[in-house]
């Protein structure tokens, strides 16, 4: 552990690392905490203060010496670094178990789906089959009545497999295009609002995009308006989607990759503080940052403003 180490070769009493703004979470610590004479270095990332190395004093000593003191600055600067590198890990760490899993329940309930909801029926029609074949002579009136019952169930049937196929990934982008089926997905919206007008802001053409960015773009745009329509009780709401650098990560720009730029601008009333972490803005955050982008969401009494960032090629 690197407290350990620096307690170790300085023959420090006690030293800590601690994390957050508020500088509490306990990160790591190596000997006893003292009550008195503690000395706290602020851990800086790019201007950010991320948390804090706390240090005591040689026993005998009240204060560090002023060399003590550079050398444990020095040390904290590097340890903000290292800080965040291990908070980023973990952060990405933790989204990509929620990824995992979010797909793995999705696989279940599909399986779940199929096996106890289509597959019995589709087997019960076989055997109706069989028994109308029978009746086909001897009583043609019941063999009648049986095809009809056969006939509704197929049409269930059909119903169940298009839903299924719509959450796997809607077919509006493969008839309409992206830009089409978020057309669609507007017209839809402002037919259940006559006070809301959606105005959309496309460009003239767009490239082929990857499918994975198609059906992020279109979840994200399909998850916005809907809380606009349920909870903005706006009269105004534009789409916006035009393509650019990734001008927030300058490295990526420099290997010419493009991101498509999706916002969704409402003048409701905002999100309340206590919802900016609920699950339709967090699966919005993942479909995004599951591709090497982000999405950030500014709000206020005067309406909210989400930006999404999607790559058009996966992060290398």
């Amino acid at each position: 552990m690197i407290v350990e180490t620096i307690g170790t070769a300085l023959k420090l009493p006690y030293i800590a690392l601690t994390i957050g703004s508020d500088a509490t979470p306990l990160l790591a610590a190596y000997g006893t905490a003292p009550t008195e004479h503690v000395r706290r270095f602020p851990l800086n990332y790019q201007g950010s203060i991320i948390g804090e190395l706390i240090a005591a004093p040689r026993v005998g000593d009240s204060v560090f010496s002023a060399a003590d003191q550079r050398l444990l600055l020095g040390i904290a600067q590097q340890a903000g670094v290292a800080v965040h590198a291990a908070q980023t890990t973990i952060a990405l760490q933790q989204a990509r178990e929620r990824l995992v899993t979010a797909r793995e329940e999705e696989r279940r309930r599909l399986r779940r789906d199929l096996h106890d909801g289509l597959g019995p029926r589709l087997a019960s029609q076989t055997l109706t089959l069989d028994v109308i074949a029978k009746l086909m002579r001897s009583d043609p009136t019941r063999a009648e009545a049986l095809i009809q019952i056969v006939y509704d169930q197929t049409q269930g049937a059909i119903a169940e497999i298009r839903e299924l196929i719509y959450e796997l990934r809607p077919p509006a982008l493969d008839d309409l295009g992206l830009p089409g089926a978020i057309r669609q997905l507007s017209e839809r919206i402002a037919l259940s609002d006559s006070n809301l007008h959606i105005e959309l802001h496309f460009p003239d053409s767009l490239p082929t995009l990857p499918a994975a960015v198609e059906v992020a773009a279109y979840r994200v745009a399909q998850e916005a308006l809907t809380n606009v329509l349920k909870h903005a009780a706006a009269t105004r709401c534009e789409v916006r989607m035009h393509f650019q650098p990734s001008d927030w990560e300058q490295q990526r720009t420099s290997l010419g990759v493009r991101t498509l730029q999706l916002a969704i601008v409402d003048n409701g009333c905002g999100i309340p503080p206590a919802h900016l972490g609920g699950v339709g803005l967090s699966s919005m955050r993942e479909r995004a940052e599951e591709l090497g982008g982000r999405l950030v969401v500014n709000s206020s009494s005067s309406g909210t403003h989400i930006d999404a960032s999607l790559p058009l090629a996966s992060r290398s």
